[in-house]
């Protein structure tokens, strides 16, 4: 079993516990880079599919996973994001790099001042506004036409880099890496706020409020700074969704999103970078298994594929269930428990990740 004996603080809080990890987390970065070359444009369009829900995975994670503010309003920011990069460039004539970046600031913008009146609220009262909210954005895109669109929608614009062309349609590699690099570009910014006091504060905050408090945590600027940097990140991946899609409306950006990137996380395994990934992988994966099943079917018994309708939804419900009963660590947990019972076999314990069912006074308390 390797264990990371740890002399310093600065090894606490580096970046790759060891070379060999480094190494490992290269090696994936290179052959992300060089799946264009081995895979066909739908696949290639799959994976950039899974890149951009994994971005906002990580958006949602940070103030979930990490602060411990639940939001069921995150396809409201993945709008935001979207609405404003697409009007920045074709209203506005701003680069693609420009736009995208002040379509984040704007985003998360948003977030800080809807945290203002948010941060009174708690658990499932946090969870209903956020929901709320992502209601109303529906009618606020219909009602702002002028500048959306309304339900006509928009039309991404083209995207230019220093003279090369990005089109996801025509070429899809191109925007395989775009969405790759802001995919790591995001990951290593999450990464270093973990790292940072910030970081620590956002844990102190989702544990005990009370606790942190005590030791000096703000919590009201501590959630307002998880709300502006998670919602951030969501709005970049709403400005890749837009041109993934192409054209888009207020359809696009529903309540079920939302409740998708929730179950995105809780699947993956909240709390953990790899589980944002891991969930993107299972939300992409699940829509393409539901259409190849219902086909084959089709073809084995005939009749025509007749689509049933919220069968989506009810699969990633089942899902959520039964990662709920059996493995409420999700997929990185899973994984995790794997690795560390191949670690330490023969003198693996079955008791070793038995769930706390005990809590502290002050834990009761927040």
């Amino acid at each position: 079993m390797r264990v990371h004996f740890k002399t310093g603080y600065e090894q606490d809080i580096r970046l790759f516990p060891d070379a060999r990890d480094a190494l490992r987390y290269g090696s994936l970065v290179a052959l992300a880079i060089g799946l264009p070359f081995l895979l066909d444009d739908f696949l290639i369009g799959e994976a950039t599919n899974v890149l951009i829900w994994a971005i906002a995975g990580m958006g949602l994670m940070v103030l979930t996973g990490h602060a411990g503010q639940p939001s069921l309003g995150h396809a409201a920011f993945l709008a935001a994001g979207c609405y404003a990069h697409a009007i920045l460039m074709e209203r506005f004539g701003l680069p693609f790099a420009a736009s995208f970046v002040l379509a984040g600031a704007i985003t998360g913008l948003v977030g800080v001042l809807v945290a203002i009146p948010a941060l009174r609220l708690h658990g499932i009262y946090l969870a209903i506004a956020t929901l709320a909210l992502s209601i109303l954005t529906e009618d606020l895109i219909i009602l702002a036409e002028p500048w959306t669109g309304g339900v006509v929608g928009m039309t991404a614009p083209d995207i230019s880099i220093l003279g090369v062309e990005i089109d996801r349609l025509g070429f899809p590699d191109r925007f395989y890496w775009l969405c790759l690099g802001v995919a790591v570009l995001v990951t290593l910014g999450y990464r270093n706020i973990l790292r940072a006091p910030l970081g620590r504060a956002f844990l102190a905050i989702r544990d005990s409020e009370i606790s942190a408090q005590a030791m000096g945590v703000s919590p009201a600027r501590t959630k307002a700074a998880a709300f502006g940097l998670s919602c951030m990140a969501t709005g970049w991946a709403g400005a890749l969704m837009g041109h993934f899609f192409y054209t888009f409306n207020h359809e696009v950006f529903t309540f079920v999103i939302s409740v998708q990137l929730l179950l995105m996380i809780v699947i993956g395994g909240l709390g953990s970078i790899h589980g944002a990934y891991y969930g993107a992988v299972v939300v992409a994966i699940i829509p393409q298994a539901i259409n190849i099943a219902r086909d084959w079917i089709s073809g084995l018994f005939g009749g025509g594929g007749v689509p049933v309708p919220g069968l989506e939804i009810g699969v990633f419900g089942l899902i959520l269930i039964f990662f709920i009963l059996f493995e409420p660590l999700g997929i990185h947990g899973r994984i995790t428990k794997w690795r560390v019972w191949f670690e330490l076999f023969p003198f693996y314990r079955r008791d070793m990740f038995r769930r706390q069912k005990s809590y502290l006074k002050t834990e009761r308390m927040r």
